[in-house]
C-alpha cells in the first residue's frame, strides 16, 4: 500500500529529479506539491521566480499544488508557526510522509526531521549523499531541462544567471563550486523533463544584482557573526515571465 506523500516543490532541478525518482516509488504516493511563496512579491521564497511559472509547472506535472503564503521579512518564529500549522492541515489531509530534495546540509535536514515529528510526518530524502555531479549529469541525461534564476554574486557573475543548465554549465563553474549549487550557489527553474505532459514557456526578462541586510535581533539571526564565515548577501537575479 502506498503511503500518502506531499512533496516539497522548489521548482529547481534537484526538486524535479527528486520527484522523479519518488514517482518510480510504488511506496510513495504523490498527491500535492508543496511551495512557499514571498506574498508581497508573489514570487516563489528563496529565488523570486514569478508564481505564474510556478503554477505552470504543477499543471503540466499534474499534481496540485498547495501554496504557503509567507511574508518577505518573515521571522523565524513565525515561520515555524506558519509551517506548523500547514504541515497539521496536511496530516489531517491523510498525508503521512513528506519528500525533499536536499542532498547533504545535515543542519537543514535535522531541522526538517525535527519539525516534521512534531507533527507525525515522515520525512523521506531520495537524493540524500550522492554524488552531486553525478546527480547533475543524471539530470542532464534523463532530458530535463533548467535554466538558472539566482546565483550568488560573490561565487558567479552574471554571465551564470540566466543560463541553461548544461554539460557547458557544469565544466564552466568555478572550483569550489557544488555542481548542484547545494550550499546556495545557484537556483534553477525547471521548464521541461519527462516529469512533465508539455513544457513551460516563459520569456526571459531583465538581470538585476541585489543586496540584503541582515536582522538585527539576534534571536532571529540566520546569518554567521564569525568574520570568517560571511553569509553571502548579494545575488543576481534573472527575471522570468509568461
Amino acid at each position: 500500500m502506498s503511503n500518502k506523500t506531499y512533496f516539497n516543490w522548489s521548482t529547481g532541478k534537484d526538486s524535479a529529479l527528486a520527484l522523479y525518482k519518488t514517482l518510480q516509488n510504488p511506496l510513495f504516493d504523490i498527491a500535492a506539491l508543496v511551495t512557499t511563496v514571498n506574498s508581497d512579491m508573489e514570487r516563489v521564497s528563496m529565488h523570486g521566480l514569478r508564481n505564474e511559472l510556478l503554477l505552470k509547472q504543477a499543471k503540466s506535472i499534474e499534481i496540485p499544488l498547495k501554496i504557503i503564503s509567507l511574508s518577505g521579512n518573515v521571522s523565524m518564529a513565525t515561520y515555524d508557526e506558519t509551517m506548523k500549522t500547514a504541515m497539521n492541515e496536511l496530516k489531517s489531509e491523510g498525508f503521512t510522509h513528506t519528500v525533499f530534495g536536499d542532498i547533504f546540509l545535515e543542519d537543514l535536514k535535522q531541522y526538517r526531521e525535527q519539525k516534521l515529528n512534531e507533527v507525525g510526518i515522515q520525512a523521506e530524502f531520495p537524493l540524500w549523499k550522492e554524488n552531486t555531479k553525478n546527480l547533475l549529469e543524471e539530470f542532464i541525461s534523463l532530458g530535463f531541462k533548467a535554466i538558472t534564476v539566482c546565483v550568488n554574486a560573490k561565487l558567479l557573475d552574471e554571465s551564470f544567471v540566466g543560463r541553461i543548465i548544461d554539460k557547458q554549465f557544469l565544466e564552466d563553474l568555478p572550483r569550489g563550486v557544488d555542481p548542484c549549487g547545494e550550499n546556495g550557489e545557484f537556483h534553477t527553474f525547471v521548464f521541461d523533463g519527462p516529469i512533465f505532459k508539455t513544457p513551460v514557456d516563459f520569456k526571459i526578462g531583465e538581470k538585476v544584482l541585489r543586496s540584503y541586510q541582515s536582522t538585527e535581533d539576534e534571536e532571529d539571526q540566520c546569518f554567521q557573526t564569525d568574520d570568517k564565515l560571511k553569509w553571502d548577501t548579494s545575488f543576481w537575479y534573472c527575471d522570468l515571465y509568461v
